[in-house]
């Protein structure tokens, strides 16, 4: 390489060998779309002599790769541009894409510590652990992690976007759990929910819109409480003043740099523990609930996407490097590096490349038509939520809880298998060797 840059050497590398590696490339989170960015891109590249661009990260990241790739060709710059699929909440996937590389880590690390809980709850017998884990748009992770430990509930966002499920509705679906539990002598439980949950509930989500214009806008002061719930529309009004003071500041001061609410920084959990007590204090005074309950909240967040890796990821990367580099030098472009046959041990895997063009769509963005990498929810007709819909109203009823004990680099089916979900996906005949539907509480 050129100047003061020069090649990575073993030595160099071998102190970052299966630790994730992150710390030793940075990340960033920067748009690549404007002229004079792609051009500044193109220099950095042509100066450090580059023969190819590995992009690593999600739909953004990887919509940044396919537009450099466009521009680099029709510059006439002969840098190669491959995407690799990288993120923890599951949502870069297709028919070519099974699965993202970090998402079996932090599902793992996730699934042990609600594991762990879970053991606590059994054993205390007198707290609801309401636990928040990372998934803002998709809920695959919370899904997955479902599926690992069989908690009392599990809330997918998609479903509940879908079912419009207002906030009431979701804290009656709660209370009624924690009504039949209690009629069988069990004031105890666990809750998984998805940190973007709240932007799924129509009508907080009608809130959220409402909020973010009234104060983009200018419209009222937000600190004032009462000018605030004056100026929205009846539903949202009503939405907004069932929220304790302290929830209201939340959603009012926690803002991002475009003044938008920052959902993922909200404690839903403790909102959700807060409407249950108070609809539980109805249901005790009418006499229907006669049990107790005490809510423990939760947020699995950061600990999951900073974990070592999972053997899995470990060999899912190393394959995914060497097809990132065997495209590079085979002359593709505006490709994704991908591996077939994960289900399978890793000696069945394959790899290969998809064009990045084939996952995109035309989405309305500020105003204008852009292409993106769309976004992969969880399908409600899909093998895994089928799984979870058919068995999770016994596990509410019953103690089925599953800790699968800590992620362990050698000699345990979790730590070289992979995730229930992806196995559930492909259904080609590989078995799951830790049933996700077993009604009991298994330490592996």
């Amino acid at each position: 390489m050129k100047g003061r840059y020069k090649e990575l050497c073993k030595e160099e590398l071998d102190a970052y060998r299966n630790t994730g590696g992150f710390h030793l490339l940075g990340s960033g989170r920067d748009k690549i779309e404007k002229p004079d960015q792609m051009e500044a891109a193109a220099k950095v590249c042509i100066d450090l002599d580059l023969d190819g661009l590995v992009v690593i990260g999600g739909d953004d990241s990887n919509t940044n790769a396919a537009v450099l790739a466009e521009y680099f060709s029709c510059m006439g710059i002969k840098i190669k541009v491959i995407g690799v699929p990288k993120t923890i909440d599951g949502d870069l996937k297709n028919d070519d894409v099974a699965i993202s590389f970090g998402f079996d880590t932090a599902c793992k690390v996730y699934s042990e510590i609600i594991g762990n809980i879970m053991i606590d709850c059994a054993s205390a017998k007198k707290y609801y652990h309401f636990i928040r884990i990372m998934g803002r748009s998709a809920s695959h992770v919370a899904l997955e992690c479902a599926l690992q430990t069989h908690p009392q509930w599990a809330f997918i966002s998609e479903e509940v976007e879908t079912q419009k499920y207002s906030l009431q509705d979701v804290a009656k679906k709660l209370c009624d759990i924690v009504e039949k539990r209690a009629d069988n002598g069990k004031n105890y439980g666990v809750i998984l929910l998805p940190e973007g949950l709240i932007e799924f509930v129509y009508d907080m989500k009608e809130l959220i819109v409402e909020l973010n214009e009234l104060l983009v806008n200018g419209t009222v002061d937000g600190d004032n409480l009462g000018a605030v719930s004056a100026a929205l529309r009846p539903q949202s009004q009503a939405v907004f003043n069932c929220l304790s003071e302290g929830f209201q500041r939340e959603f009012l001061t926690d803002r991002d740099p475009h003044g938008n609410v920052q959902v993922s920084h909200i404690e839903t959990e403790k909102l959700l523990i807060r409407l249950v007590e108070t609809e539980l204090a109805i249901r005790k005074a009418a006499g229907t609930f006669k049990g107790k309950f005490s809510g423990v909240g939760h947020f699995c967040g950061y600990e999951g996407r900073c974990a070592l890796p999972s053997n899995f990821d470990c060999s899912y990367t190393y394959a995914l490097g060497q097809a990132a580099a065997a495209l590079c030098t085979g002359g593709a472009t505006g490709m994704m590096a991908t591996v077939s046959n994960l289900e399978q041990p890793a000696v069945n895997w394959c790899v290969g490349g998809t064009p990045l063009v084939s996952m995109m769509c035309i989405e309305r963005r500020h105003g204008k038509d852009k292409p993106v990498i769309k976004k992969a929810l969880v399908e409600l007709e899909g093998m895994p939520f089928k799984m979870y819909a058919a068995v999770r109203e016994r596990w509410a009823r019953c103690d089925a809880f599953r800790s699968p004990g800590p992620m362990q680099f050698k000699g345990h089916y979790m730590a070289d298998g992979a995730t229930i979900t992806l196995a559930l996906e492909v259904n080609k005949g590989q078995p799951i060797l830790v049933s996700p539907t077993a009604d009991c509480l298994t330490v592996e």
